[in-house]
């Protein structure tokens, strides 16, 4: 395999998952009864730009497809993440109703909602027909395609680069990463910025957090390599902020190489310092790191099997596609975990890829009184365990598998 940014030779494996669907290909009644698409999933390391990358063995276009049912504005904590941001960046970089900002993979219009609301004007970019229609309700003018370099040089055409682009969530969601970052460079006006959040790999190391590993993210990224990357397609960074959303993220400030004039934050020489200490550009660390998948794997296992084998009633909340991986990697079917509870109306009522488990709404909770609560997006767990703090009435208790299995009252 070749570097999908150096084009070096890949050959260091961080783990092997085996194989299983696309984490958001969730299944209805009628594709129940066909055959689902599974591919590998296994993630190497490039040990020339410490890029480290899953094989790609399926195409943007099957993972992101009409059908796509994530929707971001079901979470009121990445809500407030998103009202926040806006708030921070209009501030910061002086936006008014003169300026224009453009979000990359825009989904429901969760974010520029609120870019909308100060009357600032707006596009989103947005590939999934079902989450641009939403952001389309909410009027907000969304292009339903891919970013790269082409579509950047149309906007430009069009007379339409921006002070502002946005792209959460979607560096790691690009299969070449590179003419994904040059359309940056050329959408951005002559001093414009742009910022990109991302979990940061450290995090998902550090704390086994193996479970954000699917198909829909073709690379897990470090500072260093997206400093990288970026410097080697035009833009430089000039600001870094840690974030605890998704369980430790980065929001990077990019700039224009040729004209931008944002002078270097001290964040950034003392993030890089930190991940070279850390050995992040070192073999050893990578090294462990399935041994340690398999014991969150086994611990989870081995707690559902006891709790079957006394009686006990297990639900699952959230059914995120970081659940997915988990749940199949495990191999846990109904006869385990009967059901998964959504807020989501787009994924009620169907299925989990792979184990083929049904997701229900979250009343079913409230109508069983399970024993225990499996918490299955663990990024958004106080949130969750607010909203469903009433199953302590009853004695329940929530689970939480990652880093490793906790039992809450």
């Amino acid at each position: 395999m070749k570097c999908r940014h150096c084009g070096a030779e890949v050959t260091l494996t961080l783990i092997d998952l085996g194989s299983a669907p696309p984490s958001n290909a969730y299944l209805t009644k009628l594709t129940m009864r066909r055959p689902e698409k599974w591919f590998p999933l296994k993630v190497l390391v490039c040990e020339s730009c410490w890029l480290v990358q899953a094989e790609a063995y399926s195409r943007a276009a099957e993972l992101f497809n009409d059908e796509y049912a994530y929707f971001s504005s079901f979470s009121a904590i990445w809500l407030a993440h998103a009202e926040h941001y806006v708030s921070v960046m209009v501030e910061r970089f002086g936006l008014r109703t003169d300026s224009h900002v453009v979000e990359v993979a825009s989904n429901d219009g969760y974010l520029l909602q609120y870019v909308k609301q100060r009357g600032i004007p707006c596009l989103g970019i947005e590939p999934t027909a079902s989450t641009a229609s939403a952001a389309r309700l909410k009027g907000i003018e969304t292009l339903e395609e891919f970013f790269g370099v082409g579509l950047a040089q149309k906007l430009v055409d069009q007379g339409k680069q921006a002070d502002l682009i946005v792209a959460n969530n979607v560096l790691a969601h690009v299969p070449d990463v590179n003419d994904f970052v040059r359309g940056f460079v050329l959408l951005l006006k002559p001093q414009g910025v742009a910022t990109f959040e991302f979990p940061h790999l450290m995090q998902l190391i550090e704390h086994k957090q193996f479970d954000t590993i699917y198909h829909e993210h073709f690379s897990y990224l470090s500072f260093s390599t997206v400093d990288q990357i970026f410097r080697s397609n035009g833009l430089s960074v000039f600001d870094v902020e840690e974030l605890g959303t998704h369980g430790g993220s980065l929001r990077v400030f990019a700039r224009r190489i040729d004209t931008g004039k944002y002078p270097i934050s001290e964040n950034v020489t003392k993030l890089l310092d930190r991940e070279t200490t850390a050995g992040m550009k070192r073999v050893v660390y990578y090294q462990g790191f399935q041994e340690q998948a398999d014991k969150v794997k086994n611990d989870l296992l081995a707690f559902l099997l006891e709790a079957k084998s006394q009686g006990k009633t297990v639900a699952a909340y959230g059914a995120a596609a970081k659940g997915n991986t988990l749940l199949n990697y495990a191999g846990i079917k109904p006869n385990l975990l009967p059901y998964v509870c959504d807020a989501a109306p787009s994924k009620q009522g169907k299925f989990m890829p792979g184990s083929r488990i049904p997701i229900v709404a979250e009343e079913r909770i409230r109508e069983q009184k399970p024993d225990y609560v499996l918490i299955l997006p663990w990024n958004i767990k106080e949130e969750i365990m607010a909203q469903l703090d009433y199953i302590r009435a009853w004695g329940g208790k929530f689970v939480v598998p990652i880093p490793n299995l906790s039992v809450l009252s």
